[in-house]
């Protein structure tokens, strides 16, 4: 008998994150010193909670990165380390995608193409492969996909709906339908059905609207979303268009979402850039949420409603000013292992 598949929802019990260092041979070295605080506060903030599993590149690094650590005061029992390459530190897309298998798990491998072929990305898509081969976790079955397909691009409840933008499958696909791309997700995913948003974009971001800068499922029939508030900003319209469409959606038995707008942060401009600053790609880890903050006014407003989102759960804010310069986040830069997975 075959066992049943099932992705789990973010919200549910974890064994680790996974995260990759940042070094000088990644796109972080001209901001090195800066991006390495935020990822000490993001280590200690998840080391509260549970364990972190650090990618390091050599054992140089890894040295390196567990000095600081544990300078900072981070909780060393909690953190272990796994060399290996990697072109860059966006685990949430070129991390395991992890499913349930009955008692086990199933580690899926997309192919990781560096969001639509935009930088390099060979060490990174066999990222997934090697971590299999580690040790680090426990024996699980493994499925490589053939599909590009990044983490950050789908969300899930944990009870058979997926959530995505058709923005961002159909550029990388172009050539398949959208029943074609929704059977792809379904089949690999153990989903039931899949739902696209056809709005939602912020400037900076290099994804092609991925659904974690946007919405995010909560527990108990919630969505989470990033608002716009100022009718002056580029935004407001395309964002305005989205927290429409997420409204008109309806659960699996036909019922609204609960929904969660979350406020919309002041311009960070880098140059005359203007950054993807967004609190919708906060991380869900056992017992808190951590929230991307960025030194705003409406950083405490998004504090409060993820409190009421993921009720119980402590809000720890990390300041990403330094990691949206890269056109990311908190969630971005992390991907969750389910319970039992860690060995």
């Amino acid at each position: 008998m075959t066992a049943p598949l099932r992705f789990p929802a973010e919200w549910e019990p974890q064994s680790a994150v996974l995260l990759a260092w940042p070094h000088e041979g990644t796109d972080w070295a001209p901001r090195l010193a800066r991006v390495e605080r935020t990822y000490v506060a993001l280590v200690s903030a998840i080391t509260r909670f549970q364990p972190a599993l650090v990618c390091v590149a050599d054992a140089a690094l890894r040295k390196h990165a567990r000095g600081v650590l544990a300078t900072a005061g981070v909780d060393m029992q909690r953190v272990r380390f796994f060399e290996v390459e990697y072109d860059d530190t966006w685990l949430r897309d070129s991390g395991p995608i992890t499913l349930r298998e009955g008692a086990g798990f199933r580690l899926m491998d997309f192919r990781f193409t560096a969001w639509g072929g935009k930088f390099q990305a060979g060490r990174d898509d066999r990222l997934v492969a090697r971590l299999r081969e580690s040790g680090l976790l426990v024996a699980a079955a493994y499925r490589r996909v053939e599909f590009a397909l990044e983490g950050g691009a789908i969300e899930t409840d944990g009870a058979g709906t997926l959530l995505s933008t058709w923005r961002c499958l159909h550029e990388r696909h172009p050539d398949q339908s959208r029943n074609e791309l929704a059977q792809v997700l379904a089949d690999s995913l153990a989903q039931s059905r899949v739902l696209w948003l056809e709005h939602g974009y912020l400037e900076g971001d290099d994804t092609d609207a991925h659904i974690d800068t946007l919405a995010r499922f909560a527990p108990d029939d919630g969505i989470v979303f990033q608002a716009c508030g100022d009718p002056a900003d580029s935004h407001y319209h395309e964002l305005t268009a989205m927290a429409g469409e997420i409204a008109a959606l309806r659960t699996a038995d036909s019922r609204p979402y609960r929904l969660f707008p979350l406020p919309w942060p002041r311009p960070i401009l880098d140059e005359g850039r203007r950054l993807a600053a967004s609190y919708a790609n906060f991380l869900i880890v056992n017992g808190a949420v951590l929230m991307p903050a960025y030194d705003d006014p409406a950083d405490a407003e998004a504090a409060a409603v993820l409190a009421r989102a993921f009720p119980g759960r402590e809000i720890v804010p990390v300041d990403c000013r330094p990691l949206i310069w890269q056109n990311g986040s908190l969630h971005c830069v992390t991907m969750q292992l389910p319970e039992g997975l860690l060995a």
